[in-house]
């Protein structure tokens, strides 16, 4: 679990797993869900518009991913109000790591970035 608290008051809680009925080593294929859920703290309601991933793999290979909404979606978040998504990654490597952030505005229209912070996706039992 790795949670962080941005300046616009939208938290950003993210928990991993590794897959392993989906994965198949013998072809670096390691697929790894993550599910986030995204709380709005503030007083203001604001809708998530695009997403932003930063992908590391153990040897240091690094992807980047954009997208418009999250999981189709792009969610309407009123005050106190949560939106927790499941989505997937797959590593040629046992280890990665994944980053990013959010783009989102909120009813005066103002833009804004929520942190996604950074968290680890690893095979059970290979980092100490």
């Amino acid at each position: 679990m790795n949670v962080e608290k941005n300046a616009n008051s939208i938290s950003v809680d993210v928990k991993s797993s590794y897959l392993e009925q989906e994965s198949d080593p013998s072809k670096e294929r390691y697929l790894f869900a993550y599910t986030i859920t995204i709380k709005n703290d503030s007083n203001a309601s604001a809708r998530l518009l695009s997403r932003y991933w930063k992908i590391t793999g153990g040897d240091g290979h690094e992807q980047e991913v954009e997208g418009d909404g999250v999981v189709g979606q792009h969610p309407y978040l009123t005050p106190e109000q949560e939106f927790t998504y499941t989505s997937a990654a797959m590593l040629d490597t046992p280890v990665g790591m994944m980053q990013g952030h959010y783009k989102m505005v909120n009813d005066d229209g103002e833009r804004f970035e929520v942190t996604i912070p950074p968290f680890t996706l690893a095979v059970p039992k290979t980092l100490h």
